[in-house]
């Protein structure tokens, strides 16, 4: 008996009914996102490879739709702004669309989702990109504070190496001794895992000043080692998402690396935003991303920045002059009115910066920010 075919085909755009290319990675990464395409017709679309996430993927197509213009992509009605579609049982894997819900033992149930602007609002869209793009680069121009450290002079091979020793490296830690702490990092790996040991420090201060002295270690580890200290921030990562372990310092730590090295490692800035919704985070998160801000504002801006917009309006003020501080470093004008209220906020707060405590008020806060958005840029 002949085993029947299962009948197989190329995906197609149901607009135009032209075939599609498999859906690819976005160049700009985000989090929580699908493979996505585009039809020669204009129309894109997204890939659920389970077929459990579709109000994801609408969401994710039309915002991609709409240039990752997420306050557009809501002003839009579906059937008079826009159409959308679908093709079930796509198979991400092959890029093939199945009969069928089992392949070879496999299960097929993915969704190709597609959307299309009307002409009208895809030609506006696409000005609303290019007038955001010139915007950016007008408010980040200014004279960029960032500066590459020197590269590490090369160590002697024949060397006897040093042996790292938890409380030694916990007193360089505490002395602020960075220069002995590059040194047992090219030494012994177990340095940077007795740094990150000190993160669970109970003392607040402890935990802050150990995560700057993290960063600026791993800023001149990196000259020579980048995928050591690329490896640290995944760990770091991990840890955070795991429920079952505590995340203190760590995301002190992660801006801390990346702001003293954004020109490696600025990719990884995105994924802070993942942890802006978690209370125990928040501050961290917002702090996190002004301290890379202060030196490469336009890592910050390339972000979904937009999410943490209404934390300028925050109740508790530790929050809201996080939030302030942030936007006045990527020169958020669309919050210059917001910031405006807060001028002479009087409520007390401590920033911690360079791993030193600062008591600030929040009117203090809002009004540097609302100076550094009139700053004239520099060519």
């Amino acid at each position: 008996m002949v085993k029947q075919a299962v009948i197989k085909v190329r995906p197609w755009c149901p607009f135009c009914g032209q075939d599609v290319d498999a859906p690819q990675e976005p160049v700009q990464r985000k989090m929580n996102e699908f493979k996505v395409g585009t039809c020669q017709c204009g129309a894109v679309y997204t890939s659920d490879p389970t077929g459990f996430n579709v109000g994801s993927a609408m969401v994710e197509c039309l915002v991609y739709a709409c240039d990752d213009n997420w306050d557009f992509a809501w002003e839009l009605t579906a059937d008079e702004d826009y159409l959308t579609a679908r093709i079930d049982n796509y198979d991400e894997l092959t890029h093939q669309v199945y009969e069928i819900k089992n392949v070879d033992g496999r299960k097929v149930a993915g969704v190709l989702y597609f959307v299309r602007l009307t002409k009208d609002f895809a030609e506006l869209s696409k000005k609303l990109k290019d007038h955001r793009q010139k915007t950016d680069e007008t408010l980040l121009k200014s004279e960029s504070e960032f500066v590459i450290p020197p590269m590490e002079p090369a160590r002697d091979p024949k060397r006897k190496k040093k042996k790292a020793v938890k409380s030694q490296i916990r007193d360089f830690v505490y002395s602020g001794d960075i220069d002995a702490l590059v040194d047992y990092s090219f030494d012994d790996a177990a340095t940077i895992r007795y740094m990150q040991r000190l993160l669970y420090d109970p003392d607040e201060s402890k935990r802050w000043y150990c995560a700057y002295i993290i960063g600026q270690v791993c800023a001149r580890l990196a000259t020579r080692k980048p995928g050591m200290v690329s490896d640290l921030l995944h760990r770091m990562y991990e840890s955070c998402t795991d429920s079952a372990s505590t995340h203190w310092g760590l995301i002190e730590a992660i801006g801390s690396i990346i702001a003293a090295r954004a020109d490696i490692f600025g990719g990884f800035a995105r994924h802070l935003l993942m942890y802006r919704n978690v209370p125990s985070s928040r501050v961290q998160v917002l702090w996190a991303l002004g301290t890379i801000a202060e030196k490469s504002p336009e890592i910050v801006r390339n972000t979904p920045i937009y999410s943490v917009f209404p934390y300028v309006d925050n109740p508790e003020p530790i929050t809201r002059a996080h939030a302030i501080r942030l936007f006045g470093r990527i020169k958020a004008n669309e919050l210059k009115n917001d910031i405006e209220k807060y001028k002479d906020d009087a409520n007390l707060v401590t920033i911690y910066e360079n791993g030193l405590p600062q008591i600030v008020s929040v009117g203090d806060i809002a009004q540097k920010a609302l100076a550094q958005m009139t700053e004239p840029a520099t060519s």
